[in-house]
């Protein structure tokens, strides 16, 4: 799913902390931009001592992947809902100075047989140079946005990102890296931990375009959750990750809406506070009792709840199916939320690349690019 209206990307004084970083000494000011099926986000910071610090920030839903998996197109209603939220993210990076950004476009325009051709088209009217990432590398820049959030100390970890079209699964096997240690405490060593991952084709917005989201029984939860666990089990066939985790040390990671979403119900949130759901630990059992009344309710009782609303209301239980689908395959005891993702992995990528972020073995300095430029 996706991140939340309320108060969830207007804070200036967000930080992403856990990394020794030092300053530039102008005031430089990077974006990351996040085009997906459900959500357009965009994430402007200047680097800090403690990592980055937010400046500005916009998130709107736009549905762009909206009817894809039906027709293999954009629909023009659904390009020009995004065209919209383009063309202010395009004054926010023009009004900030941007020196360097990069943007990026996952699931929705990556299927879509005039995918590219929407992107070229934003390319002409507002300067916007995006990428359409692919699954490998959405999957790493995914879990490096939350890389702070693990603990070290497990033997595995699974980062899962529940998105609108697509669902990454990234299994780490932390005992690459020589067991316990600060994961991002100066160091960029978590890819090394990466030891198999994938890009599953189905994400809130196609399951509940296949099953129905807005009248959501038992029997179809029930059947939403099959469905994506005959998606997963080729993968677990050939990783066989239910043995290693015996008698080992494994938590879960979640980066999506739907982990954020069950929190903020969970914690009786009359707004959802970012601040208060990023980092919290969720036990199986109340991510369990937190879906059963979801289901218990309608969709306008859904609608109602301030952390869905609307606009996620008819989302929410397919989210809430593939998450029931991958705790049942890989059964654990702790589930860590994120509130936290794709674009605070760009961006700490680019100040990386730029040394203004220390981590490992890189070395400093790797000159500016312009803004809209693409980094690996």
């Amino acid at each position: 799913m996706t991140r939340h209206a309320a108060g969830a990307e207007t804070q200036s004084d967000q930080d992403m902390a856990g990394a020794d970083s030092r300053p530039l000494g102008s005031e430089e000011i990077y974006g990351a931009l996040d085009l997906g099926t459900n959500n357009c986000r965009l994430l402007l910071a200047r680097p800090s001592r403690r990592g980055f610090r937010v400046v500005d920030a916009f998130s709107r839903i736009i549905r762009l992947g909206e009817g894809v998996s039906q027709t293999g197109r954009l629909s023009d209603l659904a390009m020009d809902r995004t065209m919209e939220a383009l063309r202010v993210c395009a004054g926010k990076l023009q009004r900030h100075n941007v020196s360097r950004a990069r943007l990026v476009a996952t699931q929705a325009c990556r299927v879509a047989e005039n995918g590219p051709a929407f992107v070229d088209n934003v390319r002409r009217n507002f300067d916007l140079d995006i990428e359409i990432l692919t699954p490998e590398i959405e999957a790493h820049l995914a879990v490096a946005g939350c890389a702070t959030l693990i603990d070290p100390g497990a033997d595995y970890v699974l980062v899962f990102d529940i998105g609108g079209g697509s669902s990454e699964i990234i299994w780490l096997d932390m005992t690459r890296l020589g067991g316990r240690q600060d994961v991002l405490g100066g160091r960029n060593d978590v890819d090394e931990a990466i030891v198999a991952w994938e890009s599953l084709p189905v994400g809130v917005v196609t399951l509940a375009e296949h099953f129905g989201g807005r009248d959501v029984t038992k029997a179809s939860f029930a059947a939403m959750s099959q469905a994506v666990t005959e998606l997963l089990l080729p993968f677990e066939q050939k990783h066989r990750f239910r043995e290693l985790m015996s008698g080992k040390s494994v938590h879960f990671l979640g980066t999506s809406g739907t982990v954020t979403t069950i929190a903020g119900v969970m914690l009786g949130l009359e707004r959802y506070d970012r601040k208060r759901v990023d980092g919290i630990w969720l036990g199986l059992k109340e991510i369990d009792e937190v879906t059963s009344e979801l289901l218990g309710w309608s969709y306008d009782e859904r609608v109602q709840q301030p952390c869905i609303g609307r606009e996620r209301a008819d989302l929410v239980l397919a989210g809430c199916a593939i998450l029931d689908a991958i705790l049942k395959l890989w059964p654990g005891d702790r589930l860590r939320v994120a509130d936290r993702g794709l674009r605070e992995g760009i961006l700490m990528r680019l100040m990386m690349e730029d040394g203004v972020w220390r981590a490992g073995r890189r070395r400093r300095g790797r000159g500016k690019r312009a803004r809209g430029s693409r980094a690996s």
